[in-house]
């Protein structure tokens, strides 16, 4: 790039236990030579701040979630209010309430990238940070683009303000984009662009070749993924209780902790561990570090995440980075990652009977568990590599920049 880019880069409640992703692809744009200023809502509850470089990512990040008192009423005069009311029209009282919270973030960081010389805001959320960047494009222009990770509704309402305008798009699955055309059509912008999240293939290298479960060791199982119901870890403890009813000695850990810091699913989760008696054999291990994932998943013999509806999933693709055999469910984007029966497992949601099922059989066929490691670790290294998605904001971004998009 003959000009260095000044990039603003919006995640919500950063560092949270699911940001390590949104953290290497700040880093690597670093790395092609963009200047990248983080900014976000606010701070995630203590409990799930849980990484190495939490510390390093809240000092450089600008929170927007406490704006003066001068932010609140520019931001009342300048709001697009004929673009508005459509949007009250449609949703009420709740779209009125969103807008009162985005309007002075949205002054807010319209004023620091003006600051700082950034014209362009990439925001990695169809919520509430998207509103925050549509409104700050209607009230002075700043240029923003947004990533889809998951179902529009997942996102909230007022979905067409906050595309509208958006300088380009990125959409992680061929299945959210279909599903995006249907929903919005002419409100989405000219430039949608399918790119996955991606990993760090180097930090999930294998320190020692994998090893399969030998014949009278325990089967280890490892699971990472935040404690809610669609995550399916109740169905994976099923799965567990049905394994040891067969005579298998099993060994699962948990890793992830709810949005609540441990104050909301967790505590139904640890109830239902207590009723299938599982807790010689269940180990929830709470919110850890990026390289205590990593440590714990070299250290399993199988991976498996039971969701119900999985986007992509980069608790897969870490897995399988690890060379680990890796078992998913055939829900959301999830085929999109997986080969069923190539480079990973898939089951149908919510059958701990299935999932038990093919945990057995690949614990009982040690060539097709390192099979599956290998093609695993082959499908994350030419397709879901973490610098990709850096280098794809890059090339949208001076491409619009330039005129060229």
């Amino acid at each position: 790039m003959n000009e260095k880019l000044k990039i603003g880069y919006l995640v919500p409640q950063f560092p949270g236990q699911t940001h390590i992703f949104f953290w290497r692809e700040l880093l690597e744009m670093e790395k092609l030579g963009a200047q990248v200023q983080v900014f976000s809502t606010r701070m995630p509850p203590s409990g799930l701040i849980s990484h190495s470089w939490s510390d390093q990512a809240i000092a450089r990040t600008r929170y927007l979630g406490r704006p003066r008192l001068g932010d609140l009423i520019g931001s009342i005069a300048a709001l697009p209010y004929r673009e508005l009311l459509a949007e009250l029209r449609r949703h009420g009282l709740e779209m009125l309430k969103d807008i009162l919270i985005c309007a002075p973030a949205a002054r807010r960081l319209l004023r620091e990238c003006r600051a700082l010389g950034i014209e362009h805001v990439h925001i990695h959320s169809c919520g509430r940070g998207a509103l925050i960047g549509a409104l700050a494009n209607r009230m002075g222009g700043l240029r923003y683009s947004i990533t889809l990770h998951g179902p529009l509704q997942d996102y909230g309402i007022g979905q067409r303000i906050k595309w509208r305008h958006a300088a380009f798009a990125t959409i992680i699955t061929e299945k959210l984009l279909a599903e995006m055309q249907a929903e919005l059509g002419a409100d989405l912008p000219d430039r949608l662009v399918v790119q996955p999240m991606g990993v760090d293939i180097e930090a999930l290298a294998r320190v020692e070749p994998y090893q399969p479960v030998g014949a009278g060791q325990v089967l280890r199982l490892f699971s990472c993924g935040r404690l809610n119901i669609v995550k399916g870890h109740q169905d994976l403890m099923q799965a567990v209780a049905i394994l040891i009813a067969r005579g298998i000695d099993v060994q699962l850990e948990i890793a992830g902790e709810d949005d609540a810091g441990g104050q909301g699913y967790r505590q139904e989760l640890s109830a239902h561990l207590l009723d299938l008696n599982l807790q010689d054999h269940v180990t929830l291990l709470g919110a850890i570090d990026a390289d205590k994932v990593r440590d714990k998943l070299q250290g399993a013999h199988i991976f498996a995440l039971a969701s119900w509806s999985e986007p992509l999933g980069v608790a897969y693709m870490e897995a399988m980075a690890c060379g680990v055999p890796t078992i998913g469910t055939n829900a959301g984007g999830v085929p999109e990652l997986i080969e069923d029966g190539v480079d990973g497992c898939l089951v149908p949601p919510q059958n701990p009977e299935a999932l038990a099922d093919m945990i057995e059989a690949i614990a009982n066929d040690p060539d097709y568990a390192v099979t599956l490691g290998q093609k695993g670790r082959d499908r994350i290294v030419s397709g879901f590599r973490s610098t990709l998605g850096a280098e794809v904001l890059l090339r949208e971004i001076a491409s619009y920049k330039s005129g060229t998009a």
